[in-house]
């Protein structure tokens, strides 16, 4: 059987390595071929070309790069068009794999959207790409696959993929128990991992830590920094006297620590309600942003968590202005009320038994070769 992948960014690169690995597991003798980046490649995927390095953000950024677009897109089609694969799989990256799938269509091959964009919060005409131009999407969110159903897309629920990589994470126990070892209250800082997110949103989660110190001086706080230019950034602003330690590389640790966090609206809120920490959302936007959010956002929530719950589990401070009154609120709250933080952890558990299983890459291999045997037998 032979497979094509494509993911254009890191975090599809990972998924698609899962994927791979995946196929492999199921069928040793799979032909994997596809555009990506090094994980799919050691996963024993041959890359085309290297498109998880052409990950780019903003109009300006997609211009500058609309001739190398075109020309892999032409490498992609006329591979595919030759070999005939059982089975397309495009991994988000929704503009590059929107115009793919509709190259694609013309060939009848067999194409699958894994890990879909977010359509349903916004853009939501392209559902009807999707219906045209896709076989299918694997879904990863279960209100995800509803939507997309009442909307006659072709779905098969596979869960999201980050949940297999979670499960696969080894902590360092001895930086663990380190840290445990040491009396008071922990608190995690997570300022996100893209330099704007740390300039925007550091000084106010700081300043958070401030006032829960004023109110809880047994607490200490635990920053976990992208990289190393982060914890430069974040080490020069800390407040005076208040105990927080940055760290690079220790993002689940951090989390695992936590009694409570407060963390920047992302991915990260999947690993969060992997390990039920009660969280507060923070995510400052400008002015401009502030206000065509509601007019734009098709959704009651910008996060995962919150919306695969129907409730806002993690408490959202969207803003334009220093919220960390309220943030520092809602992390007194958890450290001081042992009743209503227990309470969210049996949410956020009751939750993640229904929702956050691994195995999404192992379903969606076993889907495919099923579904591409099928097609086969029928020809």
């Amino acid at each position: 059987m032979k497979f094509f992948l494509s993911a254009g960014e890191p975090s599809g690169d990972l998924h698609g390595a899962n994927l791979a690995r995946a196929f492999r597991a199921l069928n040793p003798a799979a032909e994997l071929t596809g555009l990506g980046g090094p994980l799919m490649r050691a996963a024993g995927c041959e890359l085309m070309y290297p498109l998880a390095d052409l990950a780019v953000m903003g109009i300006g950024g997609v211009l500058g790069k609309l001739p190398t677009f075109f020309r892999v897109a032409d490498l992609a089609e006329r591979h595919i068009r030759r070999t005939r694969p059982d089975a397309v799989v495009l991994i988000d990256y929704p503009g590059f794999h929107f115009a793919l799938a509709k190259r694609l269509k013309a060939y009848g091959v067999p194409t699958y959207f894994f890990v879909p964009p977010q359509v349903w919060a916004w853009k939501r005409g392209r559902v009807r790409a999707m219906r045209k131009h896709f076989t299918g999407v694997l879904t990863a969110l279960p209100f995800e696959d509803e939507w997309y159903r009442a909307r006659h897309v072709r779905t098969h629920y596979v869960g999201h993929p980050y949940f297999d990589e979670l499960a696969r994470q080894r902590l360092d126990e001895a930086f663990v128990a380190e840290q445990r070892a040491k009396p008071g209250a922990r608190v995690a800082l997570l300022p996100g991992s893209r330099n704007w997110e740390v300039d925007v949103n550091g000084p106010m989660l700081l300043s958070a830590a401030r006032r829960v110190f004023a109110s809880r001086p047994d607490a200490r706080f635990l920053v976990a920094a992208f990289n190393e230019k982060h914890a430069t950034q974040l080490r020069a602003q800390l407040p005076a006297g208040v105990p927080v330690e940055v760290h690079t590389g220790r993002t689940p640790e951090i989390i695992e620590l936590a009694d409570c966090c407060a963390a920047v609206s992302g991915s990260v809120s999947l690993e969060l309600l992997y390990r039920a920490k009660p969280t507060a959302i923070v995510y400052t936007i400008n002015r401009l942003y502030k206000w065509l959010m509601p007019r734009v956002l098709k959704v009651p929530y910008i996060t995962l968590v919150n919306l695969m719950a129907g409730a806002e589990l993690f408490p959202e401070v969207v803003s334009c202005r220093d919220e960390s009154e309220r943030v520092a609120g809602h992390l007194l709250h958890w450290l001081n009320d042992g009743a209503a933080r227990g309470a969210l952890v049996a949410q956020l558990e009751a939750l993640r038994a229904r929702a956050a299983v691994p195995g999404a890459c192992a379903r969606a291999a076993r889907f495919l070769i099923g579904e591409s045997g099928a097609l086969r037998a029928a020809a």
